[in-house]
């Protein structure tokens, strides 16, 4: 395996019952890079992210984490090792505050800088430190998915995974969690990021894959990606 691959999946396989999900599909993320994998709702997106992090059976198939099969490891111990995920929906703590919740990101951490940290979480989102004591339920959609991706950084990912950060947000609000995908990447964060909004991912993306019921039918630069006659007239309504 190539040094700079952090991530490489092969031919992974997911199956619900007697519904295959997910069909043999193979991507790679390299040290650094930001990708993005874009497909309509039910493509497989989310299913391949839960297979990455142990949330979800493979079937069949490969897949390795810094030169490491990981198939079958549980999401404790994949988080331990730096792979985290910030899911769909959120999932804040809603009866802790935000601080609290930034602190449970660096459940698994021992060292000494969990407060810098949370410090530099503030200054990515200051709307946050204004409501530091505040309980996480009582956020709106826009400071949760903040709080969620605060809490994922916290834990000082190797590899962040980002499940559809901007669903449900208003427009303002999706701006600033673009811009802030943006910076996270440039300071040397890892990312793959599942979105719906496509022309968004292949902004901001090294490379793209795109999934369409449960396989990648198109992958390449994200630049390529959004010049693509077949892309843009399924995904940017061209």
């Amino acid at each position: 395996m190539t040094d700079d691959i952090l991530l490489k999946i092969t031919d992974l396989k997911v199956a619900y019952g007697g519904i295959q999900a997910v069909k043999a599909v193979s991507l790679e993320v390299r040290q650094g890079e930001l990708v993005s994998l874009i497909g309509a709702n039910g493509a497989g997106k989310t299913t391949t992210l839960k297979a990455i992090t142990g949330l979800q059976a493979v079937a069949d198939g490969d897949i390795h984490f810094m030169g490491q099969s990981i198939k079958g490891q549980g999401a404790w111990d994949l988080a331990r090792q730096g792979l985290v995920m910030v899911p769909e929906g959120r999932g804040t703590f809603a009866r802790m505050t935000i601080v609290e919740n930034l602190q449970m990101g660096a459940y698994l951490r021992e060292d000494s800088e969990i407060e810098a940290d949370i410090d530099r979480i503030f200054s990515i989102f200051p709307r946050l430190k204004e409501r530091s004591k505040q309980l996480a339920g009582t956020l709106s959609g826009g400071e949760q998915q903040m709080l969620a991706m605060g809490r994922g950084l916290m834990a000082r990912p190797k590899l962040l995974l980002l499940d559809e950060p901007s669903m449900g947000l208003s427009p303002l609000m999706v701006d600033k969690i673009f811009e802030v995908i943006s910076d996270i990447h440039s300071q040397g964060v890892t990312l793959l990021l599942v979105e719906q909004n496509a022309s968004r991912a292949l902004q901001l993306a090294n490379r793209g894959y795109v999934m369409e019921s449960g396989e990648v039918t198109i992958s390449g630069e994200g630049r390529a990606l959004l010049l693509d006659p077949q892309v843009r007239a399924a995904y940017l309504g061209e």
